[in-house]
């Protein structure tokens, strides 16, 4: 089983923290996973709080002290840098491989979106979708898999209100695009572990001029987190040594769902409308 990296576990338990804690919680996503490996007096420093403040912190998302909490830092670098191959070697086929496929695979699926359900924040959810529905504009970026659910976003928010794009793969062309975003358009980011970094680059320019950024990411957290307004996170154990897309998937769904009931009537006669050219076009 799947269980939060670290960054996911502090960003959960943030709400539960005294302000002092919070304070400690900030820097160490900001500058996350750095930041966590300095001496508990730096940390303390950075934060503007006292060393026990820093040590409650870490006992309070559940380890014993500072050095535990740093070697499952360590460990959660491992996880977030892992590729196909190395997980593996590592760990062979997820479940018991002398469980059925279709059972074992089925099993693996439920659970994973089982955990992601569990663990999405009604808060983040609700954003997303205010987000999606306010901005002027929206752009959407994605990986070299993940780019695929980002399509597809796109292609069900077109249908319910205009100016939707997913950015350019050509370089001049996302220039363009990326140059003339302004604080009143939304960008959203699918970003998952062996993080990109062009993806990563194009956040912080967008984080600078005020952009608002939805990012879609995995349990340990893309480094855009910390640019983010928004970071809706899922499982990624699957039947194979490859992450699971299918909690993704549902995700965009769930948020798809949010804005047509946040939009209504106005989403309703654009999709009638939508309808009727494709008709008129002869397109299906």
């Amino acid at each position: 089983m799947t269980q939060p990296g670290v960054a996911e576990s502090i960003r959960q338990r943030m709400g539960e923290c005294s302000p002092a804690e919070r304070k400690v919680a900030r820097v160490l996503l900001a500058s996350y996973p750095s930041a966590g490996f300095e001496t508990v007096a730096r940390l303390a420093e950075r934060s503007g709080v006292s060393g026990p403040t820093v040590v409650r912190f870490v006992t309070r998302l559940g380890y014993t002290g500072f050095p535990d909490f740093q070697r499952a830092l360590r460990e959660d670098l491992d996880q977030r840098s892992a590729s196909p191959s190395a997980i593996f070697a590592r760990d062979g086929l997820p479940g018991d491989p002398h469980v059925d496929l279709i059972e074992r695979a089925g099993g693996i699926a439920v659970d994973t979106l089982r955990r992601t359900f569990d663990r999405l924040v009604p808060h983040d959810l609700d954003r997303c979708i205010g987000l999606l529905v306010e901005a002027r504009r929206v752009f959407i970026a994605g990986g070299r898999y993940s780019g695929l659910l980002g399509q597809l976003l796109a292609q069900h928010l077109q249908q319910l209100r205009p100016s939707v794009s997913v950015l350019a793969p050509e370089p001049s062309a996302r220039v363009a695009q990326v140059g003339d975003l302004t604080r009143h358009d939304l960008l959203v980011v699918f970003d998952y572990r062996r993080y990109e970094p062009h993806l990563l680059a194009l956040a912080a320019q967008a984080h600078r001029a005020h952009l608002p950024v939805v990012l879609f990411t995995d349990a340990w957290l893309s480094p855009i987190a910390s640019d983010a307004d928004v970071v809706l996170p899922s499982e990624t154990e699957a039947p194979s040594p490859f992450d699971a897309l299918t909690p993704v998937l549902a995700l965009v769904e769930t948020v798809v769902a949010g804005v047509l009931e946040r939009l209504g009537p106005a989403a309703t006669e654009r999709m009638a409308a939508a309808d009727r050219t494709a008709a008129e076009l002869g397109l299906y």
